[in-house]
């Protein structure tokens, strides 16, 4: 097989028309064109690209429906952050008088607004808090993105193996079909004995049950993409060589997000350790009042503020919660990092070996073709029998499989070291 392992071509689909309506032949072709037809009928739209594919899996996905609601939810608690006040004033209004008693006419009317107070250092924690919680929801949404694109990534390469495999199966078929036709008309002829058609036949039988086969397994492929991405596969997926750098670069999308929630955490226990009480509250009271009915309203303005004490254990409590959260998220963090490292290091191993099975498989597959070959010719000329090419045949074919794999096998290992680096399409 030429074509690169990237640009792997659906092999045509023929309607039962197209073929003798015979036994297991007719039966075989409607089964496939059967699956064509699903093929082509059950997603009118294509992904032209991996990145095309990526932003239609995404937009499929639950989370992304959430996603501007969490960024209304960042902006909000950014401008919560930004207020001169940590929170809305308070406005009450209480009313006093001798009505229900002596009825004197002692009146008294009292209005207050209220309005907490920032404790020192407490509004830029705030501020750096929803910064970072702001720039977490960025790296999420980035890390979600990069585990969708390994999802497709997968679901790439075993349709691309799926196709692959219905390909070669089909031209195993159309070469068993001209040989078996070649046996029986020699068969006929008196040339070869009967259990040499037989043969021919049982390839020709097995070829075709291999086919429908495959078809099946590419079909189950193709409708998994589908369920990512709400589209038909393209025909050919292009991504560019990795990179060659040796270490997982720090804009890792899983670095990223594991380093925004360090940094988040960090500005939580700022808060924690800022808040030592809850928040005071300045207050500006209106008195309107009179004795009895003989006295005119007397008019009183005061100002009244509200200094809550220090509570030591809820302090420590939330300090010492922010603070676990802080030392948990480091601790990830370490963690994420080793493991990238890991994963890429044996992701650029597998690409090796994957490019050394290639080269060993290019050179199995020209002897084979060339064994192949010589084979054919003796048995067209009398030297060998059809036991004999049928091997040769069959040794071919495999040969010929495990060289499109190992093309398959490389192209994949690749999409994974790309996967492993953070990169995204």
């Amino acid at each position: 097989m030429n074509a690169l392992p990237f640009d792997l071509r659906i092999a045509p689909c023929k309607s039962p028309q197209s073929r003798p309506a015979k036994g297991a032949r007719a039966s075989a072709s409607a089964a496939k064109a059967a699956i064509c037809l699903l093929l082509v009928a059950a997603w009118p739209v294509r992904a032209g690209s991996l990145a095309e594919a990526l932003e239609q899996a995404w937009s499929r996905h639950p989370q992304s429906a959430a996603e501007a609601a969490r960024q209304a939810e960042a902006k909000a608690r950014g401008d919560l952050a930004a207020g001169l006040t940590p929170g809305p004033p308070t406005l009450s209004i209480s009313n006093r008088s001798d009505r229900f008693d002596s009825n004197r006419g002692q009146r008294e009317w009292e209005a207050e607004v209220a309005v907490p107070l920032w404790l020192p250092g407490q509004r830029s924690a705030h501020q750096a808090q929803a910064r970072s919680a702001a720039a977490e929801i960025d790296a999420r949404k980035l890390e979600l993105r990069l585990q969708i694109a390994g999802e497709l990534r997968e679901a790439w390469w075993q349709l691309a193996a799926a196709r692959q495999a219905s390909d070669l199966a089909a031209r195993r078929t159309e070469t068993a079909r001209t040989l078996e036709a070649d046996v029986r008309r020699r068969f006929q002829a008196g040339e070869l004995p009967r259990v040499d058609a037989n043969l021919a036949q049982g390839e020709f039988l097995a070829a075709r049950a291999e086919e429908l086969e495959a078809s099946s397994a590419w079909l189950a492929a193709e409708q998994a993409w589908h369920k990512l991405t709400g589209a038909t596969a393209p025909a050919m997926l292009d991504e560019a060589p990795p990179p060659a750098t040796p270490t997982v670069p720090d804009a890792h999308p899983q670095l990223a997000a594991a380093a925004a929630s360090v940094h988040a955490a960090r500005d939580k226990l700022r808060v924690a350790e800022a808040t030592r009480s809850d928040a005071p509250e300045l207050a500006l009271r209106l008195v309107r009042e009179r004795g009895d009915f003989s006295e005119r309203y007397a008019h009183q303005i005061g100002v009244k503020f509200t200094m809550p004490l220090d509570s030591g254990p809820r302090v420590r409590q939330e300090t010492a919660s922010a603070l676990a959260d802080l030392m948990q998220a480091e601790s990830l963090l370490s963690t994420i990092r080793q493991r990238l490292q890991l994963d890429a290091d044996r992701a650029r191993d597998e690409l090796a070996v994957a490019e050394r099975q290639l080269d060993i498989a290019r050179q199995r597959r020209m002897l084979a073709a060339d064994t192949l070959q010589l084979a054919q010719k003796s048995f067209a000329l009398g030297e060998a029998d059809l036991a004999t090419l049928l091997r040769a045949r069959a040794g071919a074919q495999d040969v010929e499989g495990a060289y499109s794999r190992s093309q398959l096998a490389r192209s994949a290992a690749q999409s994974r070291l790309h996967q492993a680096l953070g990169v995204l399409p």
